[in-house]
């Protein structure tokens, strides 16, 4: 039997698991934390692979979806904010080197929009654009059947939009982005802001803290009809909606697919988000059977991709 390996790491844990050319349910899965005194990430990659590597059927090729931005034409992790040691790295081809077998690699989000396209919200549709709405704003894009990665694999950093130049600084450095104005950080950090100011609130704030306030706090103030936290979610739509108009302009795709934990609080801030989208685009004809439906696969959008660009890049391969 032919097997494809999917990992998905992360800045605490790293998943993988091993499916059948023709099934999307693992023979074997695994996860494991990320970092371990004595021990390396790259050496817990290995450790992890091997625990899912089968007995007796053939590895066709692993797929790897990592945090940060990767220089496909080198394989190279440029960036990994959450595991530095990770940076600069030609992971894909270390651990082709010890498994002797293809090894793909590919930015998260990425490799999360593949997954939605091919088992998620996305199926059927031929031009995807993936948002996922969390910590940060991670995004992929699908052109014509096709993942688009740009020149050096760069492309589709959706969440480093401009949207308001005198804006919140970003976590990349830049003001203004739609990360800093969107994002879960963002919301939370909108919301300690103005209680600090004196807004009026029932959420319950420690000023003495250094961790932000929780998403779902927020949230359920907002559907309890705290004023405040519904304002945050309809300001985090309104530039959401902004931001989706642009994206129409540049990839003109037939469905907008929302991952993330903020995705969840959706009903919040869909109607302002429309009502944004609609005032922003250039003209009435780019919302022409577009639709924004929520992803699918929630936690295993990873592997998911990861596995959809090991079948796919494994499948391009000449027979020898």
């Amino acid at each position: 039997m032919t097997i494809h390996i999917a990992v998905d790491i992360g800045g605490t844990r790293m998943r993988a698991a091993s499916y059948p050319i023709d099934s999307l349910i693992p023979k074997a899965s695994n996860r494991i934390k990320t970092r371990k005194k004595n021990s390396t990430s790259i050496e817990r990659l290995e450790q992890l692979i091997e625990s899912v590597w089968p007995e007796d059927d053939d590895v066709s090729a692993i797929g790897i979806a990592v945090p940060g931005p990767v220089n496909t034409a080198k394989g190279i992790i440029e960036k990994a904010p959450n595991i530095p040691e990770l940076s600069g790295l030609q992971v894909g081809r270390i651990m082709q080197d010890i498994f002797n077998v293809p090894t793909f690699l590919g930015n998260d989000a990425n490799f999360a929009a593949l997954g939605e396209w091919k088992f998620g919200a996305g199926r059927g549709h031929h031009y995807v654009v993936y948002l996922t709405i969390s910590t940060g704003i991670g995004s992929g894009v699908i052109i014509n059947d096709q993942l688009f990665t740009g020149a050096t694999g760069f492309a589709s950093e959706l969440g480093h939009t401009l949207i308001d130049p005198s804006g919140p600084i970003c976590s990349c450095g830049v003001c203004g982005h739609l990360e800093a104005l969107a994002s879960g950080t963002a919301i939370s950090k909108w919301v300690t802001e103005q209680i600090l100011s004196g807004a009026e609130t029932n959420i319950v704030f420690d000023s003495n803290s250094d961790e932000p306030i929780p998403g779902n706090i927020i949230a359920d103030a907002a559907k309890e009809g705290d004023a405040l936290a519904i304002q945050v979610f309809e300001r985090a739509g309104h530039f959401l909606g902004m931001a989706i108009a642009d994206f129409l302009h540049i990839f003109n795709p037939t469905i907008i697919v929302l991952g993330g934990g903020v995705s969840q609080s959706y009903s919040l801030f869909s109607e302002v988000l429309y009502e944004s989208m609609q005032s922003h685009v250039m003209a009435p004809e780019f919302l022409d059977n577009i639709t924004i439906e929520l992803a699918q696969l929630g936690d295993d959008v990873g592997l998911m991709g990861a596995l959809a660009y090991a079948r796919e890049m494994t499948a391009s391969i000449p027979d020898e």
